[in-house]
């Protein structure tokens, strides 16, 4: 396990060691817990579409036409020999 220090305020120091002591814990496995919870509640890492819309690179190509993956007249015989 690796160690790390953080700074609080005294009010919050306080809490932390009241909560410890109310669940028989140690003050460090109550904060490992809120990171843990914390990391759980985070969105699922973006996928390709997203990466691509959030850089901006959706559509970039000039002069292809502006429906390519939407109009199925571009996918006709797509995938054949």
């Amino acid at each position: 396990m690796e160690r790390i220090n953080v700074r609080v305020e005294s009010p919050l120091r306080q809490k932390l060691e009241i909560e410890a002591r109310k669940k028989g814990v140690s003050p460090s496995a109550i904060v490992r817990q809120a990171l843990e919870e914390h990391f759980n509640r985070q969105e699922p890492p973006e996928n390709c579409l997203q990466l691509a819309e959030r850089l901006g690179i959706l559509g970039c190509i000039k002069g292809l036409p502006p429906d390519l993956t939407s109009n199925p007249e571009y996918m006709e015989g797509f995938g054949r020999d």
